[in-house]
């Protein structure tokens, strides 16, 4: 489908265990700094993890009214922090712009279990009628758009996309979208998550997907690692500006570079598990290359998935060869989450954040605890391991791909 309209990104903001800035988020990226660390915002003894990449100094208060951000879940904390910083960084005043023509499409995972967990031992020790009245509008899985929409007044499309750990990449998809198709000049999106709690972390031991390296937790996050044995779960946030580049050139916007293809697909497979021949995702590379009217040749940059999982890690890497054949070899594949762990319904507006910041300072960051690439990975693909990599970036790709066999890549290019 052909549109005459471009999207750009204006404005990036965020919230991760490493920093609490675009900026600052990509300097320690690049240094190959770990965010991962023992958990200490409940009690892990009786877990079989006790690790995460957990975000220790976060204050909402930093943001808006102390009595406003008690009225809200962590994930819609983190992400109004972050589309707050987004805003700012893009220089937009809504006051002198059209709000009917602003959206925000924002996405999580879980939405607000941090609330309902809270909410539900306080039935249980006091009652019914000690239930919050805000537990409602906390727990649900929209409320951080809502949030956001709210905070400038905004009147555009607002909606919440979940589709696991792709979630922050198809609300990015269905923003860019919405701008294409002439409805929004503006849209506010990224997404959230805030599940690093106890049922939260039980739920994941549970299903025997995390690594277990208690007594090494920064070297637990390893993707396609010969010896990784699962992922790290994260919390954390990512909100970027799209805009359309008439309505930015207009305004005089840095533009960080243009959203230029997207691709969805469902394995149809299995319930967590994806296809072990990589198709579903494959199929959403090759369509987000469609979109974007460029060959696989043309792509310089991937950020992977790259969860550190078994399954994952070798269908995503048989993925990219069997899409970019053997220019897979020249390629730049890096994963975001060997740093920061992986916050589910966020990574994927965190790693699109990161590939913007990566085309406009052409330096690429390493994937750490990198030592020994798995056969099934195929050693032979360049992983960034251990160190940072110059490279000039024209074209990156990033991937996401969630339970439920949901597949989404998108493509963004220097302008």
């Amino acid at each position: 489908m052909k549109f005459q309209r471009r999207v750009v990104i204006t404005g990036l903001g965020c919230v991760t265990a490493l920093a609490e800035s675009a900026d600052g988020l990509y300097e320690a990226l690049c240094r190959g700094e770990n965010g991962i660390s023992t958990i200490e915002s409940f009690d892990t003894s009786d877990f079989p993890v006790h690790f995460g990449g957990e975000i220790k100094k976060f204050d909402i208060d930093n943001y808006v009214p102390s009595r406003e951000g008690r009225r809200m879940d962590r994930f819609t904390q983190m992400a109004l922090a972050s589309a707050i910083q987004a805003v700012k960084d893009s220089g937009l005043d809504f006051e002198k712009e059209d709000k009917e023509r602003v959206g925000v499409i924002i996405g999580t995972g879980i939405g607000g279990i941090k609330e309902i967990e809270e909410q539900y031992l306080r039935l249980l020790q006091k009652g019914p009628r000690k239930v919050s009245p805000f537990c409602v509008p906390k727990l649900m899985g929209n409320a951080a758009s809502g949030c956001v929409s709210i905070q400038y007044g905004l009147k555009g499309p607002n909606m919440c996309v979940v589709t696991a750990c792709a979630s922050a990449a198809h609300a990015i998809g269905e923003a860019f979208y919405n701008i294409l198709c002439g409805r929004s000049e503006v849209v506010i999106t990224g997404g959230s998550e805030a599940a690093l709690t106890p049922v939260g972390l039980a739920s994941f031991c549970a299903l025997k997907s995390l690594s277990t390296r208690n007594d090494d937790p920064q070297h637990a996050s390893r993707p396609f690692d010969v010896s990784r044995d699962g992922f790290v779960l994260a919390e954390g946030a990512a909100v970027l500006i799209l805009e359309e580049y008439e309505h930015a050139r207009k305004r005089g916007a840095r533009i960080y570079a243009e959203m230029l293809g997207y691709g969805a697909t469902g394995d149809g497979y299995h319930i967590t598990a994806p296809l072990e021949d990589g198709s579903g995702a494959a199929k959403a590379m090759r369509l987000a290359l469609e979109q974007a009217q460029l060959n696989p040749d043309q792509i310089d940059y991937i950020n992977a998935h790259g969860t550190s999982t078994e399954l994952n890690d070798a269908a995503e890497s048989l993925a990219i060869r069997t899409v970019f054949g053997e220019h897979a070899y020249k390629l730049s594949v890096n994963s975001t989450k060997s740093c920061l762990g992986h916050s589910l319904g966020a990574s994927g507006a965190i790693e699109l954040l990161v590939c913007a910041k990566t085309i406009e300072k052409g330096i690429i960051h390493p994937t750490i605890n990198l030592e020994t690439v798995a056969p099934e990975c195929d050693p032979k693909m360049d992983f960034v391991p251990k160190k940072a990599k110059e490279k000039k970036v024209r074209y990156a790709l990033s991937n996401s791909l969630g339970f439920g066999g949901h597949n989404c890549s998108l493509i963004i290019g220097k302008v």
